[in-house]
């Protein structure tokens, strides 16, 4: 029997409790061995804002998950060719790790979109889908049945509290100076307050 392996991928510009929160659920949920957070390098949805250096994101990434024992960081996405889309991800984990099953751990609003990303149909074959609802986010289920035929098998739905909580919030809060105290794990507060991350966005 191989790993089970959660896959959490994003930006992470910054990391938040949102993201930690969502990990532990699907792996405490799912029984999953790991949980591999997956910084983007180039993300093909973002391209109407500069995104954070890939040093900083990656440094503020290993903070956020360092006192855990099963969650890693790792530079896959990162480190490889462009373009840096979902399946093409899973395709590259799925040739270096055959015996591995992969679940891609998503919010609500993600699982929404999925219909525009590439190769929908190709992902679902190639891992399982970890959802955990977003608040004020409401499935579609017959849109999204009728663009990923299959998608709903796919799908292993999460429970537990969500959280609203956005790192596009969390960078219009640190411009304004506010306190991101218990929005993000301490050290990463440090590290954007010594790199005085986000101050000039």
């Amino acid at each position: 029997m191989g790993r089970r392996i959660g896959l959490l991928g994003g930006t992470f510009d910054p990391p938040h409790v949102g993201h930690l929160w969502l990990a532990e659920t699907a792996r405490e949920q799912l029984q999953l061995d790991e949980i591999w957070f997956l910084p983007v390098g180039e993300p093909p949805h973002k391209t109407d804002r500069l995104i954070t250096a890939v040093s900083h994101r990656l440094h503020m990434t290993q903070l956020a998950i360092a006192d855990h024992t099963l969650f890693f960081l790792k530079r896959d996405d990162i480190d490889r060719p462009l373009p840096h889309t979902t399946v093409t991800l899973l395709q590259q984990l799925k040739r270096l790790q055959p015996a591995t099953d992969f679940w891609l751990i998503l919010g609500g609003d993600s699982l929404n979109d999925l219909p525009t990303w590439s190769a929908p149909q190709t992902l679902i074959q190639l891992c399982r889908l970890g959802v955990l609802p977003r608040p004020g986010t409401t499935v579609s289920w017959r849109d999204l049945v009728a663009a990923i035929p299959g998608i709903e098998t796919a799908v292993d739905q999460l429970d537990g509290p969500t959280c609203e909580l956005s790192s596009t919030d969390i960078r219009h809060w640190a411009r304004q100076g506010s306190s991101l105290r218990y929005l993000l794990p301490t050290a990463v507060i440090k590290y954007i307050k010594t790199n005085q991350l986000y101050m000039n966005d």
